[in-house]
């Protein structure tokens, strides 16, 4: 069975798209409510597309591996299996991910929002090698 992988290429690019907007709006003249609102728009976009990975790992585990290994695992287990399926290439660096996507549900001042804010832009690189890794093995 192939995935349909347009939903996350469309969150990546937006991701993608809402980045250039920050790096852009940043060294702007902007006020700081604007600047506030697209650095709230990456975050916002960051959530979604991290959420959109996992679970097209786990689907792409579920299909090619079969549901018993990829069911009820944990997030590092999940990635630790992506790994050595050749889908991402450090378990830790997206488990850094996940720790930022949990700081958004559970805490949310400006120093949350500049730490997730910076993981947002690590994580558009590891986004799209996920999603070239899933279209080249897309069964």
């Amino acid at each position: 069975m192939e995935l349909d992988l347009s939903s996350l290429a469309k969150a990546i690019d937006s991701l993608e798209r809402t980045l250039k907007v920050a790096h852009k709006s940043r060294n702007s003249s902007l006020d700081d409510d604007t600047k506030e609102t697209v650095r709230a728009g990456v975050i916002q976009n960051f959530e979604f597309t991290y959420e959109l990975c996992w679970k097209f790992m786990r689907r792409w585990l579920q299909i090619n591996l079969g549901r018993e290994y990829a069911e009820g695992v944990t997030r590092r287990e999940l990635f630790r299996l992506s790994t050595e399926n050749q889908l991402i290439d450090d378990i830790d660096r997206w488990m850094e991910y996940h720790d930022a996507r949990n700081e958004t549900v559970h805490t949310y001042d400006n120093e949350t929002a500049e730490e997730v804010f910076a993981a947002a832009q690590d994580f558009i690189t590891d986004a799209k090698a996920l999603l070239n890794a899933l279209e080249a093995r897309n069964a």
